[in-house]
């Protein structure tokens, strides 16, 4: 196993994709009409407890949809977390209107909810919590804080399908949940992504701006009655979706499994450091994040990567915080805060490989390799 690359993730297709894809194939049905998107649509909401589903090309652009469905542009604000994936805050800068970051939690990594109030202006319009590599915010707080000012919660779903918090489906908590299909995600399509609702106005609202405002009846007179999006997904990708779908717990089930072993094997090695887990909540534990406390471990994260990588173990450095980007800093946002837990999290942490059909010898010499590192 010395000399055999273990990559961060890689898609597991353990159903029936190739079945589904093939049918896509050989009955034509291969762009965004076709049997597999809507039924797509139609099981992927079920599994999040909602009524309605939007199928999209990627998870970016199902934030874009949400926002718009619910009437955020120019002037107004999203308070979304600093530590995240950037994604998060284009899709508010592609309506117009401005991100505002609020730092993370220490322990949980999630934003930290007892900061969001202060941030809150005449100008906010939503909240999007990002529920961070898997693990469901604090939403019964953060949907609380949204009632009291009158604002939309659009949950940044994209790391957590499946994932609960006081036995509530992710998505499923606030106006809109937004999921993204990329390759190293617990349920994929490659790429692709999904926006779940159960208010149906803002359901008509996303299917109809997804596809260049075509009249939903289906009468195609060429006549657009506002700005528009083309984010269809096409059958052939819904394919893959469906059959993804129909295993989401099964390897759900992989990827806390794996967890769990990752936190066993690597029990006792001192400054190494898991995301906490919130009491209320059920992670699907998308990736398998850790930092380094150098002081502790003795080495830092830095050389922690390149003795990895000379085991052939990938790996990845965690999120640079949306303060520290020079693109929102030119766009507008106000960085003037400091963010200390961010930018913790950003200087010591990274993730290890974590697909869903990782054996578990691999985890362990995974594991071996940063105990023995500390060692030397």
């Amino acid at each position: 196993m010395e000399n055999e690359f273990i990559p961060v993730c890689e898609p597991f297709l353990n159903g029936n994709e190739l079945t589904y894809v093939t049918d896509a194939v050989s009955t034509g049905w291969i762009s965004s009409a076709g049997k597999y998107v809507s039924e797509f649509e139609k099981q992927f909401a079920a599994y999040c407890g909602c009524k309605y589903g939007v199928a999209v090309c990627n998870g970016t652009v199902s934030l874009h949809l949400g926002l718009v469905a619910m009437g955020i542009g120019p002037g107004d604000e999203v308070i979304i977390p600093t530590f995240t994936m950037i994604a998060s805050a284009f899709a508010v800068c592609y309506t117009g209107a401005m991100p505002v970051f609020v730092d993370a939690d220490p322990e949980t990594w999630n934003i930290d909810v007892s900061k969001i109030e202060e941030k809150i202006t005449e100008r906010t319009k939503a909240i999007m919590p990002v529920h961070i590599f898997g693990q469901m915010c604090e939403m019964d707080k953060i949907t609380e804080i949204a009632r009291k000012y009158n604002l939309k919660v659009i949950e940044d779903a994209a790391e957590a399908h499946g994932a609960t918090y006081q036995g509530i489906k992710a998505g499923s908590f606030s106006d809109i949940g937004s999921f993204s299909f990329f390759a190293n995600k617990n349920l994929t399509t490659g790429e692709g992504g999904m926006l779940v609702t159960n208010d149906e106005a803002l359901y008509i609202k996303a299917k109809y701006h997804k596809n260049v405002c075509f009249p939903l009846d289906g009468n195609r007179n060429y006549l657009h009655e506002e700005i528009g999006f083309n984010y269809r997904m096409s059958n052939v990708i819904a394919a893959i979706g469906l059959a993804q779908v129909e295993k989401a717990d099964e390897y759900k089930a992989l990827r806390i499994n794996n967890h769990r072993k990752y936190e066993e094997f690597l029990s006792g090695v001192p400054g190494i450091i898991f995301q906490k887990i919130h009491p209320e909540a059920l992670s699907v534990q998308w990736m398998n994040a850790i930092l380094v406390d150098p002081s502790i471990y003795g080495r830092t994260k830095e050389e922690l990567v390149v003795e990895l990588k000379k085991h052939g173990i990938d790996t990845r450095l965690l999120f640079n915080g949306m303060h520290r980007q020079k693109s929102l800093t030119d766009y507008g946002c106000n960085v003037s805060d400091t963010y200390p837990v961010s930018d913790r999290l950003s200087e010591n942490g990274l993730y290890l490989p974590s697909a869903s059909n990782l054996p578990e010898e691999k985890i362990r010499f995974i594991c071996d390799t940063i105990r023995n590192f500390s060692l030397k």
